[in-house]
């Protein structure tokens, strides 16, 4: 892989050689467009997590030059301290390549991934004003961004470059007054094959990904845009209008993809299993008399630890994971109480805390009507609200006044 200087001086040579080694004006330099294709690369998922969504690039292509590039906005490095932290948090920072057209479908071919490329319908005017604009944002003080994943990405980048640069005129999309389904929606769509990569983002994904979306937003998914491009007309300031795509072809077929194996039981599955555990322990204590502390220590500990995720959540950077519901289920407090819990459940005291999760527990079922909640965690809470409410009537038969809280 060539460095990214080496590319750097690959793409300049590319603008240089349209202009030979004089200084031509712009209008001399439009006129050496005929030769250039400009099109959106549209690459089909693949099984790598980070590719289940598909991706976006731009090809840039000189036939009479024999110089054939593509622009991509979704380079990263997994090997930069913290990323995964960083990606939570939204403050990873992706990078801007330029690489040979054929070295950037090679990639995809190994994979099995599809391109599909669009021409677009562009003057000669608009061609150069595309070009220079990339030639600016592959400078080195511009080419690294901070990655959004719904709101500025490599798809919503691409689809920029290619519709803000056309000089008197817009690209106009169908639909554009209409609204889209939702970002978790849209998620859902591209995952479906994936059960537990579905349930981390569900777990993660607040209210907001639950309303509705502009055509913009909604042009995050690289599918999306690749739609939307095909509909796609360009108007003029005289309101002439043009197709934005002239052609579309795909440039690698689809081939056999390396399918790798989720985990066998899908997350509802896990915790139909709990509540059944759940019943079968309070069962168990009720007729036995005994206090089996453990397991409830147990679900403490694993809600706590998911809680402080999402506590953490609250920081992020990504405006749609800041409000989320599930918090009222799974938060950090249970990790404060979980030795209060154990030192009364020995001396078999009641203890006010149950009435507390029996409440915020309640709300969460609520909450089910404004946020989608990932699957399988309202059989956790139907878990969590038996163990709750039998810990309170077990306790109060300990005691006929309300013990002193500690």
């Amino acid at each position: 892989m060539k460095s990214f200087y080496q590319l750097l001086s690959l793409f300049t040579v590319f603008v240089l050689s349209l202009n030979a080694k004089t200084q031509d004006t712009d209008s001399m330099m439009i006129s050496k467009m005929d030769s250039v294709e400009i099109s959106l690369l549209t690459c089909s998922p693949h099984d790598e997590i980070y590719s289940l969504y598909g991706h976006t690039a731009i090809r840039i292509q000189d036939q009479r030059n024999g110089e054939d590039l593509a622009v991509n906005y979704g380079l990263f490095s997994f090997e930069k301290p913290h990323f995964v932290l960083r990606f939570v948090f939204g403050l990873t920072d992706y990078e801007m390549g330029i690489e040979p057209f054929e070295t950037f479908c090679r990639q995809y071919r190994y994979y099995g991934s599809s391109v599909t490329q669009q021409v677009l319908n562009l003057t000669n005017e608009e061609k150069w004003n595309i070009l220079k604009a990339v030639n600016i944002n592959y400078m080195p003080e511009n080419s690294v961004y901070r990655y959004n994943y719904f709101y500025d990405n490599c798809t919503t980048r691409a689809v920029d470059m290619l519709t803000t640069h056309l000089s008197d005129a817009h690209v106009v999309f169908e639909g554009e007054q209409q609204k889209y389904p939702s970002f978790r929606e849209m998620v859902h769509s591209c995952v479906e094959q994936h059960p537990w990569s579905r349930f981390g983002n569900d777990m993660l994904l607040g209210v907001k990904a639950d309303c509705k979306t502009t055509k913009r937003e909604w042009q995050f998914l690289p599918a999306n845009a690749m739609d939307d491009f095909r509909h796609a007309q360009i108007v003029g300031q005289d309101g002439s209008h043009r197709p934005l795509v002239t052609r579309e072809e795909i440039v690698v077929p689809q081939g056999m993809q390396i399918v790798g194996k989720d985990f066998p039981l899908r997350p509802k599955d896990v915790f139909l299993i709990l509540l059944t555990l759940t019943v079968a322990i309070t069962l168990i204590e009720a007729v036995s008399k005994k206090v089996l502390w453990g397991y409830d220590t147990l679900l403490m500990l694993l809600c706590g630890l998911a809680g402080v995720v999402l506590f953490l959540m609250l920081f992020s950077q990504h405006p749609t994971v800041r409000l989320n519901l599930q918090l009222l289920l799974l938060n950090p407090l249970p990790l404060f109480f979980i030795w209060r819990m154990i030192r009364r459940a020995k001396k078999k005291k009641a203890d006010r805390q149950f009435v507390g999760w029996i409440i915020l527990i309640c709300l969460f079922f609520i909450g089910g009507i404004w946020q989608h909640y990932a699957e399988g965690l309202f059989l956790l809470a139907s878990s969590l609200l038996i163990r709750n409410v039998w810990c309170l009537l077990r306790q109060r038969k300990y005691t006929t006044r309300p013990s002193v809280s500690e």
